[in-house]
């Protein structure tokens, strides 16, 4: 349904540094990288960048969207759990404790350290 998602932020290096070892805890690394973006992929499939962190083109300042949120796969309830609190010690702010929703789901949600609204998700509650 869609090629790669971008999120803008306003200092590239704290992010890479949050990202970096937030998405490496659902297997996804960083695959690219120059002075503007940051791009991540699952480890299997490097060459195929999945979501970009970039400076506006624009010059602007990055700003986060009312309602939009981005939602990362992890393969487990503890992958969620582990996850979700390791973002809030790199500085992430709670939007939402790991739990049950949706009747077989788990779900965790933060803000980046822009403001972005993430979310991590177990399709059980195994």
């Amino acid at each position: 349904m869609f090629s790669f998602i971008t999120l803008g932020t306003n200092n590239i290096e704290k992010s890479k540094i949050f990202y970096d070892q937030l998405l490496s805890s659902i297997g996804i690394v960083l695959a690219e990288e120059d002075d503007r973006y940051i791009g991540y992929a699952k480890k299997d499939t490097q060459k195929i960048i999945e979501f970009y962190l970039m400076k506006p083109h624009n010059e602007k300042e990055a700003t986060f969207g009312n309602g939009t949120m981005i939602t990362f796969t992890a393969v487990s309830k503890e992958s969620v759990i582990n996850t979700y609190n390791l973002a809030l010690k790199l500085g992430a702010k709670d939007e939402g404790a790991p739990g049950p929703r949706h009747e077989a789901h788990f779900y965790a949600y933060f803000r980046d350290l822009d403001g972005n609204k993430i979310c991590i998700y177990c399709p059980d509650r195994s």
